[in-house]
C-alpha cells in the first residue's frame, strides 16, 4: 500500500541527487513503498552530505564515526543543512514515524517522532532527550521494526527494549529490532550482554562463546533467591528459546518450572537451576560441547575395533551414509560390506543418512527430490535396512528463510510425495539447521530432525529454538578410541525419538531389480503385445460380448508409469519385479465393461445409489475384483492382514466381512492405483502363506529372488485362484513373466 510521505521521500531523493546518479544508484521507483532500496539511497545521501566519498549501502563504522566526530548528536542545533534534515525526515517516514513534512526543519513534530522512536527502541534509557545519537541514527537507517509485527510477542519486544536500554552505551552494542521476534541480531546481543555482565571490557567482549565466557558462566549459577540483571538475562534467554517462565528481575517458581521443562527437553541434567549447561544451551546452538552423547555420525567404516571403542565411550546409535557417488572422495563414507553386521554384533544401532552434495541452494528442486527419494530407498533396501527405518535427508548449508520457502520445502514435498507413491517403505527425517528442520517438519514432510547445531554461526541456527521433534543434536567433532579403534565422529545428543535399527535384512542373494529404463519401453511393449496377440488374450469383444476397457499398450504403459512403486515393492520384499508386473498386466488387460458394472453393484450395495457410470447394473454385490490388479476388498484385506501379522506392513488388522472395513479398502483399491499396486506383492506373499482365512492352499516358500519356475507358476496361479481356469491361465502367464524378467535382468545387470 502506497504511503504519500514515503512517495515524497522518494521524489526528494530523485530530484535532489540527479535521479540517483550523484549517489551511484539508479533512480528510485516512486511507488510510496518503503524498502531496503529506499533505505540504501537515504544512507548514501547521508554519507554524501557528510562529505564521505566512498558511498556505500552499509551504515558502517565510517558513517557512525563521522556523525560522532562532526556533530556528536543530531538535533536542531547540529544538523548542518535543510537537505541533511530532509534526509532524516524521509528516514523517519520510511520507519513509520511523523517526519514533520520533509521541509528541512527539525521541528517539534520531528522531536516528538524521534522521542517516540527511542521509546519504541528502549534507547530513551541511555539517551533521555529528543536528539538523534549516532547509534540511534544507525537504527533509523535500516528496515528493523521497533513495534511488534507479524504476530510478534510483546514479551520478546520487552526483552529487546530492555537489552537496548541496558547496553546501548557499550562500544560494540547497537540497536536491535524490537519487533517481538527472536533473530540472529537478538541472539548476538544477548551473548554480548552476558559478557558485559561478566565484567568484560569493550573490545574484549566480542559475542563469541569462548573460554572466558564459559568460565565466567560456571560461576553464575542461578536459583531461588537470585535477582538482578543476571535473572533478567537468563529469563529473557529462556523466553527467546521458546520456554517462557516470566521475564523479570527475580527468580520465580514459574521460571524454575520452565527451566526443568527446558532441561528435560534438551536431555540436560534436570536441576531446575540456571547452571552452566543450561546457560550454554540458551546462548549457542551447540550448548556445552563437553557433553557426552549417546549418538554419533561419521564418514568412516565401523570396524570391530572402532565399534568397541564407540561402545566403550557410551555410544548407542551410529549414523552412516547410504550412498556416496564418488569413488575416490571419502572412500568409506557409504556403508561398507559387512559393516551393519559389525554394528549389530557390538550391540549398536544405526540410523541412515542420505547426502550426495546438498551444500548449496541450486541442489534443491522437486526433480532432485524424486531422484534422491528413490535412490535413498533403493540403497537402504540394498544395505539391509528394514521397512520403517527413518532416512535423514540432508540440508548441509546455511539456507536462509526465502531459500527454504522456494527450494527446500518443494524438495522435501517431492520426497514425501514420492515415498508415499512408493508405498512408504521408509520414513523421512531431515538433517539441517534449526529453522530448516522446523519448517520442513511443520509442513509435514519430515517426522524427526537431526539438527546441525555444531554450525552455530548459521543464520538458520542463531536466533531459532530447537525443533520440537529433534532426534539427534550434533554438537562437536571429536576422536574416540586409539590405535586401530581410533575414529573421528560428530558427537550427537540423542533424544530417544529415533533409536535407529539394531537388526538388518541379510544381503540379497542376487542383484535386486532397479528402475526401468525407458530406452527398452518400445521393445517391451512390442514383445508383450505380440505374445498376448498370439494367445488371443484378451479375446476380441470381451466377456459376454462387451469390450475390454484398456488396450494392452495402455495397460503396460500404466505399469511402467508406476515403476518406482513396483521397483520399491520388489526390492523391499525381495521378489522379482516381473512377478508383480505379470499379475497386474494380465488382470488389467482383462478389465472389462462387465467389471465396471460389478464395481457399480458394489457402490450400490454400500451407498444405496447406482452411480451414473454403471446405469446397467441389475443387482447389488458386496465385493468385486477391481482396480489395476483386479483385487477384491475381502482378499486385499486378508493379504494385508497377513503381512501386518508377519511384521512386513504397518497398519491395523481389518475385518474382511462385508462392512465398513471392506467398503473402505474396496474404495481405495478401486480409486487409488498406488494402493492397488502396492497390495499386489502382499497378495503374492499371502498366496505363498497358504491364503490364511480364505482357502486350504499349502504353504510354500515366500517369493524370493531365486524362485524356481515351479514356484513362480504356483504364485501366479494362486493370485487368480484355483481350478482348471486358473491353472491354464497361469501356464499362459509364464511366458509373459519371462518377457518382463528378460528386460528387468538386462537393466539390473547392465
Amino acid at each position: 500500500m502506497a504511503d504519500e510521505m514515503v512517495l515524497r521521500a522518494q521524489q526528494f531523493i530523485n530530484s535532489t541527487y540527479r535521479d540517483g546518479a550523484t549517489l551511484g544508484i539508479s533512480k528510485l521507483t516512486e511507488n510510496g513503498q518503503t524498502s531496503w532500496t529506499v533505505m540504501y539511497a537515504l544512507t548514501r545521501a547521508l554519507q554524501y552530505e557528510m562529505g564521505i566519498t566512498a558511498l556505500s549501502n552499509n551504515f558502517g563504522p565510517t558513517t557512525l564515526a563521522t556523525i560522532a566526530e562532526k556533530y556528536g548528536k543530531l538535533d536542531e542545533t547540529t544538523i548542518p543543512s535543510e537537505t541533511f534534515c530532509k534526509i532524516i525526515q524521509s528516514a523517519l517516514y520510511c520507519k513509520g514515524y511523523d517526519g514533520g513534512g520533509i521541509d528541512g526543519r527539525y521541528s517539534d513534530r520531528v522531536k516528538d517522532a524521534v522521542w517516540q522512536m527511542k521509546r519504541d527502541m528502549g534507547a530513551y534509557v541511555p539517551y533521555p532527550d529528543n536528539a538523534l545519537w549516532p547509534k540511534v541514527v544507525k537504527g533509523l537507517f535500516n528496515m528493523d521494526a521497533y513495534v511488534t509485527v507479524n504476530n510478534g510477542s510483546s514479551t520478546i519486544r520487552l526483552i529487546q527494549q530492555w537489552l537496548n536500554g541496558a547496553y546501548l552505551l557499550r562500544k560494540d552494542f547497537y540497536v536491535i529490532p524490537c519487533d517481538g521476534h527472536h533473530s540472529r541480531d537478538v541472539a548476538k546481543a544477548m551473548l554480548l550482554a552476558v559478557q558485559y555482565e561478566l565484567g568484560m571490557a569493550d573490545g574484549v567482549a566480542n559475542g563469541v562463546f569462548g573460554p572466558g565466557t564459559q568460565a565466567g558462566l560456571k560461576n553464575h549459577v542461578l536459583s531461588a533467591g537470585s535477582s538482578g540483571n543476571w535473572v533478567y538475562l537468563f529469563s529473557g534467554a529462556m523466553t527467546l528459546n521458546g520456554r517462557p517462565g516470566g521475564f523479570g528481575v527475580s527468580w520465580s517458581n514459574s521460571l524454575e518450572d520452565a527451566v526443568r521443562d527446558f532441561q528435560a527437553f534438551l536431555k540436560l541434567p534436570v536441576t531446575g537451576k540456571g547452571d552452566f549447561q543450561t546457560w550454554s544451551s540458551l546462548l549457542v546452538s551447540y550448548g556445552d560441547q563437553s557433553r557426552r552423547g549417546e549418538a554419533c555420525d561419521g564418514v568412516t567404516k565401523i570396524t570391530p575395533a572402532r565399534a568397541q571403542a564407540l561402545k566403550d565411550a557410551g555410544y548407542k546409535y551410529v549414523g552412516r551414509y547410504l550412498y556416496n557417488p564418488s569413488t575416490t572422495s571419502l572412500p568409506e563414507k557409504e556403508i561398507q560390506p559387512g559393516e551393519l553386521d559389525t554394528i549389530k554384533k557390538y550391540g549398536l544401532r544405526c540410523f541412515p543418512i542420505y547426502q550426495t552434495w546438498a551444500r548449496s541452494v541450486d541442489y534443491y528442486s522437486p526433480a532432485q527430490g524424486v531422484t534422491d527419494c528413490m535412490n535413498a530407498a533403493y540403497k537402504a533396501e540394498e544395505h539391509g535396512f528394514k521397512a520403517g527405518s527413518r532416512i535423514y535427508f540432508a540440508v548441509d548449508y546455511d539456507a536462509v528463510n526465502d531459500e527454504v520457502t522456494s527450494y527446500v520445502l518443494p524438495y522435501f514435498q517431492s520426497i514425501k510425495a514420492r515415498m508415499d507413491r512408493m508405498g512408504n517403505p521408509y520414513r523421512i527425517g531431515i538433517y539441517g539447521p534449526r529453522n530448516v528442520c522446523s519448517r520442513v517438519s511443520a509442513a509435514g514432510y519430515a517426522e524427526t530432525s537431526f539438527v546441525s547445531d555444531m554450525s552455530s554461526g548459521f543464520s538458520g541456527n542463531l536466533g531459532y529454538s530447537m525443533p520440537e521433534n529433534w532426534a539427534f543434536d550434533q554438537i562437536v567433532t571429536k576422536t574416540v578410541g586409539s590405535g586401530d579403534g581410533a575414529i573421528e565422529i560428530d558427537n550427537n545428543i540423542a533424544s530417544g525419538r529415533d533409536t535407529g535399527q539394531g537388526d538388518f535384512n541379510p544381503a540379497p542373494s542376487q542383484k535386486l531389480d532397479i528402475g526401468f529404463s525407458l530406452s527398452y519401453l518400445n521393445a517391451l511393449v512390442q514383445e508383450a503385445d505380440d505374445y498376448m496377440e498370439s494367445i488371443g488374450r484378451p479375446a476380441s469383444g470381451g466377456e459376454s460380448g462387451n469390450g475390454y476397457v484398456y488396450t494392452r499398450k495402455q495397460c503396460l504403459e500404466a505399469i511402467i508409469e508406476h515403476d518406482d512403486l513396483v521397483t520399491s515393492s520388489a526390492r523391499r520384499f525381495r521378489m522379482r519385479k516381473a512377478l508383480i508386473q505379470t499379475s497386474v498386466f494380465w488382470e488389467f488387460c482383462h478389465y472389462s465393461q462387465v467389471d465396471i458394472l460389478q464395481d457399480g453393484a458394489v457402490v450400490w450395495y454400500y451407498t444405496g445409489a447406482i452411480p451414473d457410470w454403471a446405469s446397467g447394473v441389475t443387482s447389488k454385490l458386496s465385493d468385486s475384483s477391481t482396480g489395476m490388479g483386479k483385487i477384491q476388498g475381502r482378499t486385499g484385506i486378508l493379504a494385508r492382514n497377513n503381512s501386518i501379522r508377519a511384521g512386513l506392513l504397518d497398519g491395523q488388522i481389518l475385518d474382511p466381512a462385508p462392512g465398513d472395513d471392506r467398503w473402505a479398502v474396496w474404495q481405495k483399491l478401486n480409486q487409488d492405483n498406488v494402493f492397488n499396486l502396492s497390495t499386489v506383492p502382499h497378495m503374492h506373499i499371502w498366496g505363498a502363506a497358504g491364503k490364511p482365512g480364505d482357502s486350504d492352499e499349502t504353504v510354500i516358500r515366500r517369493p524370493a529372488l531365486d524362485y524356481t519356475d515351479d514356484e513362480t507358476y504356483e504364485i501366479l496361479r494362486r493370485y487368480q485362484g484355483s481350478g482348471p481356469v486358473a491353472e491354464a491361465d497361469a501356464t499362459l502367464r509364464m511366458p509373459l513373466y519371462a518377457i518382463f524378467e528378460k528386460y528387468n535382468r538386462v537393466i539390473r545387470e547392465s
